[in-house]
């Protein structure tokens, strides 16, 4: 499992601002000194240095200007007592520290180490220090970024990225934006990141999904200080851990009409795979009955496929409604293409007002309409769709993707599931979902078709449309994750993942409320 996937972490994810406005509070209002909350953050990183990378070899420091580098300088005074070979760079000059940053870089100076200003480090010195380094901590910019790191930080964050040795990162790897994730230029690639007071919502979707590595919360004890300064979370953790126990148990007597019926509308001609997948993976899931809607060249592979679902050739949308009469939810989109026949599809689709799941190709063709929100449907778009549908560019959903999931579910309503590294998931509330976690192995065509059926039959068992895209998107992860173990990263396809959920789903059978 990737090492961001901490299940030990808190569920409330706040923005930096929060953050900045608890640790105030917590030195104002309950008395704490702003240093020894400092030293403290030292010495729980250093504790994890420890922990991790006792036998690493000359440790590397790298310092800014503000409270970040002051932990920074402070983890080199804690190293440096306990005996080991650290080296620590001053990246903003010395002179311009102030405050508790200045009070740690004279403590670090105090405890012997070895501290360089970075405008006197000729070029061969820096190679070499680098070249010797076992670890680098990284203590440079931390929530404070605004923008595009500029030099001499952005030259150092890339002799970082092509360093082959652990970076930890203080609070949070440099260049990256704390509350959504972003990073608008050069971002430090961590293996660890040990943060603090609150755990911040860009560690965990976005570029932060990548970057951040393993995420390591210390509180510092200031656990009263969130509740007293008011700060509300913009964001919640989730993974499979965490909300498997929201699917009920299954009584003795449980029979297939009690956990829906899920009827997937997908696969235009040469997207036959697309429907398969999706119906499939709803079938994996527990709905009760699985139907799929397809081209008819479509219906003799699929039942030899997964004859356990109830194949429909249909050359028109007119022959859609009896079908669309017995599902309890639709999935439409996946293969459905822009053709007349996809138009036809979604049209009866949206007419027939049944719970819905709509995906790809659907979400594609709803941009080209007007927006009529509804509360009974998942838009599960990744981030072109998701621009088609803002009428806006790429990069711009990127830069915030949690504002982006709101601006959807304000537009259209129900819920919306932003796909990427740490799926969003927003449904009005003042608090998104993020998915803890990423797996590199789903960058593969079809994986958002077994998604869309995975939640398709959630949400039949559910029928609640934040909880069952929440829930599936978790079991969908989590699944590839269980999969990668035996396939890997490179050869993993969908059909891996649909294999692995019964084993996923299994896991949950002795965490779930049983329903009398």
């Amino acid at each position: 499992m990737p090492p961001s996937a901490a299940h030990s972490l808190p569920d409330a994810l706040f923005s930096a601002d929060a953050v900045r406005q608890i640790d105030r509070y917590v030195i104002d209002q309950q008395g704490v000194d702003g240093f020894e909350l400092m030293q403290s953050a030292a010495q729980a990183a250093f504790r994890h240095l420890v922990r991790h990378w006792r036998e690493c070899g000359p440790v590397l420091v790298l310092c800014g200007a503000g409270n970040n580098g002051g932990d920074g300088y402070l983890v080199a005074a804690n190293a440096q007592r306990h005996g080991m070979d650290v080296h620590c760079v001053a990246v903003a000059p010395t002179k311009k520290l102030t405050g508790d940053a200045r009070k740690a870089w004279q403590k670090a100076l105090a405890d012997g180490v070895d501290v360089g200003e970075l405008e006197d480090i000729p070029e061969s010195g820096l190679n070499e220090l680098f070249a010797g380094a076992g670890l680098i901590v990284d203590a440079m910019l931390g929530t404070g970024v605004s923008g595009a790191p500029r030099e001499p930080f952005a030259a150092l964050i890339g002799r970082c990225n092509q360093m082959s040795v652990p970076v930890l990162a203080v609070d949070l790897p440099s260049g990256l934006n704390a509350t959504t994730g972003a990073a608008e230029g050069d971002v430090v690639k961590a293996t660890m990141t040990v943060t603090f007071i609150g755990l911040k919502a860009g560690l965990f979707t976005g570029q932060g999904a990548a970057v951040s590595g393993r995420v390591v919360f210390e509180s510092l004890g200031a656990a009263d200080g969130v509740a007293g300064s008011g700060q509300g979370a913009i964001a919640r953790r989730r993974d499979w851990a965490s909300v498997m126990s929201w699917l009920p148990e299954r009584p003795a007597n449980a029979h297939k009409g009690r956990f829906g019926h899920v009827l997937v509308v997908a696969g235009d001609r040469g997207f036959g795979g697309a429907g398969l997948l999706a119906a499939e993976a709803a079938a994996r899931s527990g709905a009760g009955l699985v139907s799929l809607a397809t081209r008819p060249e479509h219906v003799s592979a699929a039942l030899a496929r997964c004859p356990s679902v109830m194949v429909h050739g249909l050359i028109h949308g007119s022959e859609l409604p009896p079908l669309l009469d017995s599902a309890s939810v639709i999935v439409c989109g996946p293969g459905i293409g822009r053709s007349a026949w996809g138009q036809q599809m979604l049209e009866q689709v949206l007419s027939s007002g049944k719970p819905r799941v709509l995906d790809a190709d659907a979400l594609n063709l709803l941009s080209a309409r007007v927006a009529i929100p509804a509360k009974n449907h998942i838009l599960t778009p990744h981030p072109g769709e998701a621009a088609r549908l803002l009428n806006c560019p790429v990069p711009e959903v990127e830069a915030d993707r949690m504002a982006a999931a709101r601006k959807l579910q304000a537009l259209y309503g129900g819920t919306v599931l932003l796909k990427g590294a740490g799926t969003v998931v927003a449904s009005g509330g003042a608090a998104v979902d993020i998915i803890s976690g990423s797996n590199p192995g789903m960058a593969t065509g079809g994986m958002g078709d077994v998604l869309s059926g995975i939640i398709g039959a959630v949400y039949a068992q559910l029928g609640e449309t934040d909880k069952a895209a929440v829930l599936g998107a978790s079991v969908h992860l989590a699944a590839a994750d269980k999969a990668s173990e035996t396939r890997g990263f490179i050869g993993l396809i969908p059909s891996d993942v649909i294999d692995a959920l019964p084993l996923v789903f299994r896991e949950s059978e002795g965490n779930r409320v049983r329903e009398d």
